[in-house]
């Protein structure tokens, strides 16, 4: 009988506030800032310090990881989807911001988005990617609308200009391109930086355009209006304006205007915001006068010491001094310069009016896993919030869970914190040294954490506190193991800690009393130490307490016997060093993990070798047996979770989340969850189900999964063009090709075929029933579900993603696309479908034009189709028209109502309120007049 084991499924990632890789925002209502954590991201209330809302993909995965976030300000009701997440894999995915669903997935860059961007109205997304190429997308449709190629390396900016119709992008390439999106092509190039460019904005009044690259300055466009001409060229947008000159080495990381756009912070790729004041007209003006003023002055005095020595020098004119011109200094000023004490990966202003007296709201992302909140004014630059507590600073080290399961405690090098797993709240944060190993005393009232220094640290878990620090070892402590019981049962027998000193030292524990007045707590006494000849890397005891297993720096597993500490055996056969070790709870099985990448798997009653196994593509950190099993889990800086069968050697499952190496597990007494710790500083909760696996099923996905790997690699280049661009650029289709759109190329394949072969059988069985009279009655065929062919193709065409639609007709062969165009006319006949008939003839006609052109039978098909799709389209549009017209003239009736709903209720709240605030002002004012005068008249 084919034996069955259960599933394990990721079930809950903590730990990350904010990734490195990604930018923060402010969601559409202003009060919540999106921070992206590793392949999901959340929705942070920076008042309270909680995550409000968090996004989330159904499968965790390194591709997955959210490289880029868009939202758009005041979401549409009829889009629904005001945020858009870009990840690795070059997948857009739109979500609800109120719900926190996924509204659909968008594929068609070959490589990570780098730039996100909603238009102005909120119908259409523009994306950037490292396949250099910028994608078009329609909001409501969730479906692409072109393609945009010209740039020839990652774009880093995008900017919506003149209400959405023009769209400014950067690049690395060092060039900024400004294209129309009405005609598809690319207006203008702007060179002049000398190195890549990563980032661009336009402040809100499309005044000014700021680009940031690693030059020493930062350079300023004036963007051209539509009444503006005299000076400006035929098709150019951008005009230089002038240079800032920086005062940071590093190059620019981000560029960002805040709402009212008097504010622009330059952050640079290190601890330093720049953030300048953007004068209007009337102050650059009055500055440039000044600025002016100065020049004249200084004129005078040379010309006064020039007629003195007998030179002449031109005076200034009384044009220049009288109306000046504003350069770009007397527009920007630099305000504050923001330092933090951590790299800075992010920067976003807070869209919502800022506190009384400040200029605005700015937030940050830094690399260390934290966010922050300052209130810009005129005078300084003051922290608001701060959100640290919901994870480490970096990798986590160890992982401990307490008797009971209720309790996860993780180290890392400067905190301990401790968990809840199953909702993943952090409870307690304790400073500490770098701790490399920690466990949970019996009781669980207290922990202990084997540092690097080599000191070891008593943590109490009430009071969240180190109660002492022990210089334990001369050396770094690289395992605490706890001394099990006869029975098996973790009890007070203390416990034994092995450090690159050399030493495997045994502890008990004691209850001591500092004074009267204090009451006991916990210490520890060293009672034996086992000497060793080189480095100890790792301890384990067996579940009895029978013997111990010490791993050496020399690749050997040394066994010994707990009560005499008398040698056993000696475990031979890694070519590197054992980081990791594991005995069964029955005592037969001693599992050790290599940085060689194997574990092997040996007896414990003769120290044999039971199997070798090629487990993990990089060192194998940590390995450990499930309770009462033979079964158990292992991970690896291969950022992989691996499940197996000791008894049959068999791997049964692979986890994949991490998106770093994975150095750390713990499993839970009952096996029902595991918990993983990462260099990402994610902690991974995965939990048992009730779904069985099969060994064969699952290397059978296995094997797919690497075939379709392969074959994706083979069909997309990851990075750069597939082919050269020229200059002016190039308009190309948005989407992809896929696993599903092959998948609906086959579907439409299948279906055209079945309804071919049905009308066959129909025109057969009306020929028979001409010949024979009647005949026998009709048997459909049961696929096509009681329908039409016409309306069964219809059907499987109408079921195609949007996004997909494309790519899947130019799957189609030239015989299937001609029978595919035979169903348009009879289709265009149904009023909902008229837009799905149109995009697939236009599709097939730019694709097969030329065959259709020279194949008899489908030029009196297409002109059919040319009067019969015009005259539908026209009547769509007349219906649109109609109906629209109609709202507006409903909307204005309402208007005209006092109870009506499209007016601003905020506005009449506000009012409301500002009343109610001054009576109550006056009311005080009228008492405290009324006190003075009696005190007066008490006083006289």
């Amino acid at each position: 009988m084919v034996k069955a084991y259960l599933r394990y499924e990721p079930a809950l990632a903590f730990g990350v506030v904010a990734s490195p890789e990604s930018n923060v925002v402010y969601d559409p209502s202003g009060r919540l800032l999106l921070a992206a954590a590793l392949d999901r991201f959340a929705a942070w209330d920076l008042k309270r310090g909680l995550p409000s809302l968090s996004f989330a993909t159904t499968s965790p995965s390194p591709s997955l990881a959210v490289s880029c976030l868009a939202t758009f300000p005041s979401a549409a009701p009829a889009t629904g989807s005001s945020i858009a997440s870009g990840h690795a894999d070059g997948s857009i995915r739109l979500w609800d911001a109120e719900t926190g669903s996924r509204e659909r997935g968008l594929r068609g860059h070959r490589s990570a988005a780098s730039a996100l961007l909603f238009g102005p109205s909120g119908a259409v997304l523009a994306s950037g990617s490292k396949d250099c190429d910028i994608i078009l997308w329609d909001v409501v449709a969730q479906a692409g609308l072109f393609r945009l190629r010209g740039h020839r390396d990652q774009v880093t900016g995008l900017v919506f200009l003149d209400s959405g119709k023009k769209l400014v992008s950067c690049s690395k390439d060092k060039f900024i391109r400004v294209w129309d999106l009405d005609t598809q092509h690319c207006l203008q190039i702007v060179g002049g930086h000398r190195s890549e460019i990563w980032s661009i904005d336009v402040d809100p009044s499309e005044r000014f355009l700021v680009s940031g690259s690693a030059d020493q300055e930062l350079r300023v466009f004036t963007v051209r209006k539509s009444a503006e001409g005299e000076d400006w060229s035929k098709w150019d947008m951008l005009k230089l304006f002038g240079e800032i000159p920086r005062q940071s080495k590093e190059r620019v990381a981000t560029i960002r205007f805040n709402k009212n756009g008097n504010l622009v912070a330059c952050q640079v790729a290190g601890k330093i915001v720049d953030v300048y004041r953007v004068l209007d007209e009337t102050e650059a003006l009055r500055k440039a006068k000044r600025r002016m003023h100065r020049k004249k002055e200084k004129a005078l005095a040379k010309s006064a010491v020039a007629e003195e020595n007998g030179t002449v020098i031109d005076p200034l004119s009384a044009q220049d001094w009288q109306n000046p011109t504003p350069v770009v200094t007397d527009v920007f000023k630099l305000l504050h310069v923001l330092r933090s004490n951590k790299k800075i990966c992010s920067v976003a202003f807070s869209p919502n009016n800022p506190p009384k007296g400040c200029f605005a709201t700015l937030s940050l992302s830094l690399n260390n896993n934290m966010l922050e909140t300052y209130s810009v004014d005129n005078e300084n630059v003051s922290k608001m919030y701060s959100i640290e507590m919901h994870g480490h600073r970096s990798d986590i080290r160890s992982l401990a869970l307490n008797s009971d399961d209720s309790l996860l405690m993780s180290t890392s090098h400067n905190a301990v914190k401790i968990w809840n797993p199953s909702t993943g709240d952090c409870l307690r944060t304790i400073d500490s040294d770098y701790g490399l190993c920690s466990a949970f005393v019996p009781g669980n009232r207290y922990a202990l954490v084997g540092t690097k220094s080599g000191t070891l640290e008593i943590i109490d878990i009430n009071s969240g506190s180190s109660i002492e620090v022990i210089e334990a070892h001369a050396g770094s402590i690289r395992s605490v193991v706890l001394i099990a019981d006869e029975d098996g049962t973790i009890g007070a027998r203390g416990f034994v800690t092995g450090s690159a000193d050399h030493d495997v030292k045994f502890w008990e524990y004691q209850l001591m009393q500092k004074s009267d007045a204090d009451s006991k707590q916990l210490s520890v006494t060293n009672v034996r130490t086992l000497k060793m000849n080189d480095d100890v890397l790792a301890v384990t005891i067996s579940p009895t307490g029978k013997h111990i297993a010490v791993a050496l720096l020399d690749s050997t597993v040394k066994v010994f016997y707990m009560d005499s500490l008398k040698f056993f055996l000696s475990l031979y056969g890694h070519k590197l060093p054992v980081l990791c070790m594991d005995i069964s709870s029955d005592g037969a099985l001693i599992v050790t993990g290599s940085a060689d990448k194997n574990l092997k798997i040996w007896g414990m009653d003769f120290g044999d070798c039971h199997k070798s196994i090629f487990a993990h593509a990089d060192s194998v950190m940590d390995v450990k047996f499930v309770y009462k099993t033979h079964y158990m889990f292992s991970v690896g800086k291969d950022r992989t979770v691996k499940y197996w069968d000791a008894d049959k050697f068999e791997l049964l499952l692979t986890l994949e989340g991490h998106h770093a190496e994975v150095w750390c597990l713990a499993i839970s007494s009952r096996g029902d969850f595991v918990v993983t710790g990462s260099h990402d500083r994610s902690i991974r909760r995965w939990d048992r189900t009730e779904e069985q696996l099969f060994i064969e099923e699952e290397q059978e996905k296995r094997l797919e999964e690497t075939f379709e790997a392969d074959l994706d690699s083979t069909v997309d280049h990851r990075y750069g063009q597939k082919d050269g661009a020229p200059d002016e650029g190039s308009v190309g289709v948005p989407g992809r090709k896929t696993k599903e759109t092959v998948t609906a190329a086959d579907a439409i394949i299948d279906a055209l075929d079945t309804a071919e072969e049905e009308v066959k059988r129909l025109h057969q069985h009306k020929v028979e029933e001409e010949n024979n009279g009647r005949g026998a009655q009709f048997q459909p065929n049961v696929i096509m579900q009681g329908q039409s062919p016409s309306d069964y193709v219809l059907n499987v065409v109408s079921n195609v993603r949007a996004n997909d639609l494309e790519q899947a007709l130019l799957s189609l062969p030239f015989s299937d696309a001609l029978k595919l165009m035979s169903y348009l006319k009879e289709w265009s006949l149904v009023p909902l479908k008229v837009e799905l008939v149109c995009r697939v003839c236009l599709v097939l006609l730019q694709t097969h034009h030329n065959q259709l052109t020279a194949t008899p039978s489908a030029r009196s098909m297409l002109t059919e189709l040319k009067d019969i799709l015009y005259n539908r389209v026209k009547e769509c549009k007349d219906a649109i028209g109609f109906n629209l017209a109609a709202m507006d003239h409903i909307k204005e009736l309402l208007a005209m109502r006092s109870d009506a709903p499209f007016r601003d209720a905020r506005a009449k709240l506000l009012e409301i309120r500002q009343e109610q605030s001054r009576r109550s002002d006056r009311s005080v004012g009228t008492e405290k007049r009324k006190r003075k005068k009696q005190k007066t008249s008490g006083e006289s």
